[in-house]
């Protein structure tokens, strides 16, 4: 694998992958392995040095799947749709992908798959190997300004031509590790749709002031529900929560954070702080428990710090006031506080903090069973510039694994 800038003069290549993403790696790793002898694949980057992503993912222990994966921890397209690409690379194919290039995985206790040795340079080291190895030709600090389809040619940035073209470019999510939309722009001007971006997996922001911003750094398990002005719920979420300076955030959050986008304007969230209980129950057990004091009673079930803040900022009732002493108004109060807590969202943390990117182009435009394109002859698509994005936990890695393999292979088949 070598690493230079594309030369001025005319060159020509059979294959080019145009950005060296997670999804990028992994189809230009499988276009080579499949290629016939002879073939030129060429992958080309914005970047200086490969991988950011890859290397600041999983809090830098890189988040390779998740252990049970399926078509409802993704949203943009239809489930139908997106299953038809999962199936094609299962959970254990991928685990069984990485071990041959050396990175043994280890399952937590959330179903996060991380490599054993917890330190994501171990994948990006071990990707970058197997394109070597595979034979591709890489190129950084490229960025391509424009591609044109024409009598069966690509013709990238005026010079380099190309029988088939691969776009993984990413996103817009995490611009620092130079994600910056540009797959979208190549594809509009070669007759794709994108369908609207925004943020996804983004931490959100709480209306100036409130109480949870003073609580930064508290975590705490709930279960969020997003509904519409009349009341219809939308989403539901459970999974921790954790209180900033700026508001919420936590994989339950990240987590829900598309689908608030989606739902503005009037997207309405509340969290239940006790994931499994109604108010009916959480008011029982506050009749049936007639000694001690609120506080106490709620400290048993939630930080102390958020216990005494929601009955003083969030409920408005005094939290050393006896259980026997309660009236019906403040004792609804606190169990609606507790099962239906409202959070004043007011907007997200945008792409500089979100870890994916909703939107891009339809899978209606794709040949599922090979990633290519139904609109440009030799055009393929993978990763994030589908319109497919899954939850926190490994779910959008899956996914470029999947649809950069498929692509690989393919677009390889026809060389």
């Amino acid at each position: 694998m070598t690493s230079s800038n594309p030369a001025p003069a005319s060159d020509h290549a059979d294959l080019a992958i145009i950005g060296v993403s997670a999804a990028g790696m992994m189809a230009a790793i499988f276009a080579g392995r499949a290629a016939p002898p002879g073939a030129r694949i060429v992958a080309l980057d914005t970047a200086k040095k490969l991988g950011a992503k890859i290397l600041v993912a999983g809090g830098g222990r890189c988040n390779v799947t998740h252990d049970v994966i399926t078509p409802r921890d993704y949203a943009g397209s239809s489930t139908n749709q997106i299953k038809k690409v999962l199936k094609t690379f299962s959970v254990a194919e991928t685990t069984a992908f990485f071990a041959e290039l050396g990175v043994a995985l280890k399952r937590e206790e959330t179903g996060k798959l991380f490599p054993v040795t917890d330190k994501a340079r171990t994948v990006l080291d071990a990707l970058l190997g197997a394109m070597r190895d595979a034979g591709v030709e890489v190129w950084t600090d490229a960025r391509v300004t424009s591609l044109t389809h024409g009598r069966g040619v690509f013709t990238i940035n005026g010079s380099l031509t190309a029988d088939r073209v691969i776009i993984a470019t990413g996103g817009l999510a995490l611009p620092k590790t130079g994600s910056d939309g540009t797959g979208y722009g190549l594809l509009r001007g070669l007759g794709h749709s994108v369908t609207a971006t925004t943020p996804a997996l983004a931490p959100l922001i709480l209306e100036g002031g409130h109480w949870l911003t003073k609580l930064s750094g508290v975590s705490f398990d709930a279960e969020l529900t997003l509904s519409n002005p009349s009341g219809k719920v939308l989403h539901r979420q459970a999974g921790a929560v954790l209180a900033t300076h700026f508001g919420i955030s936590g994989p339950a959050v990240m987590d829900i954070s598309r689908h608030w986008l989606a739902a503005r304007p009037g997207g309405r969230l509340h969290a239940n702080l006790a994931p499994g209980s109604t108010f009916e129950q959480v008011e029982q057990q506050l009749v049936d428990t007639p000694r001690g004091t609120l506080i106490g009673w709620l400290k048993q079930r939630l930080p102390e710090r958020l216990a005494a803040a929601l009955l003083r900022d969030g409920v408005g009732v005094d939290p050393k006031i006896g259980l026997a002493q309660l009236s019906r108004a403040d004792r609804r109060g606190a169990a609606h506080g507790v099962t239906a807590l409202p959070l004043p969202v007011v907007g997200d943390r945008g792409y500089k903090f979100a870890e994916a990117t909703a939107g891009g182009t339809p899978l209606d435009e794709i040949d599922l069973k090979t990633m290519a394109s139904r609109i440009v002859d030799g055009l393929y698509l993978c990763g994030e510039v589908l319109n497919v994005d899954g939850r926190i936990g490994g779910y959008n890695f899956q996914w470029a694994w999947c649809t950069g393999r498929l692509a690989g292979m393919a677009a390889a088949q026809r060389l």
